[in-house]
């Protein structure tokens, strides 16, 4: 069984930074394509960012981009966003999620095997 722990969310001012991390337990963590979802209140949960197994491919959600940045690290079976450049907009609850068909990219939430919990992000303008 799969686990996955975000943290790193909090509070920041418009046009700062925070760095998500979520860190993956069990399982072959290489092998697993790794994305990040966000849910604002009152609105639907969105995708924001994915990298497949071996980064091959990475993808962005379009108002993110140029702004965060996901990454992984294998041997530490971490997964990362970077976001800059924060927003009011960008205020939600963010979540990480694997995909064990690691190679096949997918912004569809309901394709992702494990999620973990959530940890908020607050932007104030």
């Amino acid at each position: 069984q799969v686990q996955l722990v975000e943290s790193g969310g909090g509070l920041v001012q418009a046009g700062g930074s925070l760095r998500l991390s979520c860190a993956a337990s069990g399982g072959t963590f290489s092998n697993y394509a790794m994305g990040w979802f966000r849910q604002a209140p009152g609105k639907a949960r969105e995708f924001v960012a994915v990298t497949t197994s071996g980064s091959l491919i990475t993808r962005y959600t379009d108002s993110v981009k140029g702004r965060f940045t996901i990454s992984r690290d294998d041997a530490k079976n971490m997964v990362y966003l970077q976001m800059n450049d924060l927003k009011s907009e960008d205020t939600a609850v963010y979540t990480c999620a694997g995909r064990s068909l690691g190679r096949v990219l997918h912004t569809s939430w309901s394709q992702y095997n494990f999620r973990g919990q959530g940890t908020q992000v607050t932007v104030s303008s």
